[in-house]
């Protein structure tokens, strides 16, 4: 993956840190350092070195010769959703979604052609994909993806679509594009989306969009069900209703923060007075 930064600022050594860390995912949750150095494409003398400076930064651990991240790895995602004050208001509301509907609820942003889940609260049912904070999937294949997608201009979703998938399974042989842009018009005109085991068997979501203080589709939020428990009927009738109300309600909120008073107060000088 060497020397792949076009720009003459580009640090080939952060890009090949950040690889070590993106190599560990939920098949391959410990790894040896040979393992990590095949995944990344790095010498094992180059992958042993960022490990163990991940190690000592806290993100990596060892044991019995193999590597692991840690808990700490967490506060690199969440640092990006606690600055949108995103999950801090959304968290009540989807509680409160998933009380009333007794369904899973996640929210997800768009990050090239793949969705990223930025929030989520879930119940204990047998669904056929494992889902946590930082779990991406292709965007065409999901009701929040196709909810993100509907919402850009004709030139960014080419862009988008463009883009390979780096969620890390099969290649998607699915709708052609042009029915796939017909029914993005449909999402956006109507204001959500349904995938119906689109993504894997058994797996039936409907989604809607979460809007900024500007309008603007920033995130989407889904109910997701298991499709032999819930018809695609009820989930419409019975969980949409819910689902359009708190991702409203979720904007709102949210426009109020973003258009709240910043003050920035600086440290006291020297001499004991403040400055602005």
């Amino acid at each position: 993956m060497a020397g792949r930064g076009a720009g003459p600022d580009f640090v080939e050594a952060l890009a090949r840190g950040l690889d070590v860390l993106a190599c560990f995912d939920a098949d391959h949750r410990s790894m040896s350092l040979t393992e990590v150095a095949t995944a990344t494409g790095l010498a094992r003398p180059t992958a042993r070195r960022l490990l163990l400076t991940l190690e000592e930064l806290g993100f990596v651990r060892s044991s019995g010769g193999s590597f692991s991240l840690t808990p700490k790895v967490l506060t690199l995602g969440m640092a990006y959703v606690g600055a949108l004050g995103l999950w801090d208001i959304a968290r009540p509301h989807l509680e409160d979604l998933v009380a009333r509907t007794g369904e899973s609820s996640s929210m997800a942003q768009l990050d090239g052609s793949d969705i990223v889940y930025v929030a989520r609260v879930s119940v204990p049912k047998l669904i056929a994909l494992r889902v946590d904070i930082g779990t991406r999937f292709p965007a065409v294949q999901t009701s929040q993806g196709k909810v993100l997608l509907a919402a850009l201009s004709p030139d960014e979703l080419h862009a988008t679509l463009a883009e390979p998938s780096r969620a890390g399974l099969p290649p998607y042989i699915g709708r052609p594009v042009e029915r796939l842009r017909d029914e993005l018009t449909e999402i956006r005109a109507r204001g959500w989306a349904l995938a119906d085991e689109e993504l894997a068997p058994g797996v039936r979501s409907v989604a809607v969009p979460v809007r900024d203080h500007t309008g603007v589709v920033r995130a989407a939020m889904n109910v997701t069900v298991h499709a032999a428990e819930t018809t695609t009927e009820r989930l419409l009738q019975d969980h949409l209703p819910l689902l359009l109300r708190t991702a409203g309600n979720v904007s709102a909120e949210w426009a109020l923060w973003q258009s709240r008073p910043h003050v920035s107060v600086a440290r006291p000088a020297g001499n004991g007075s403040a400055t602005a």
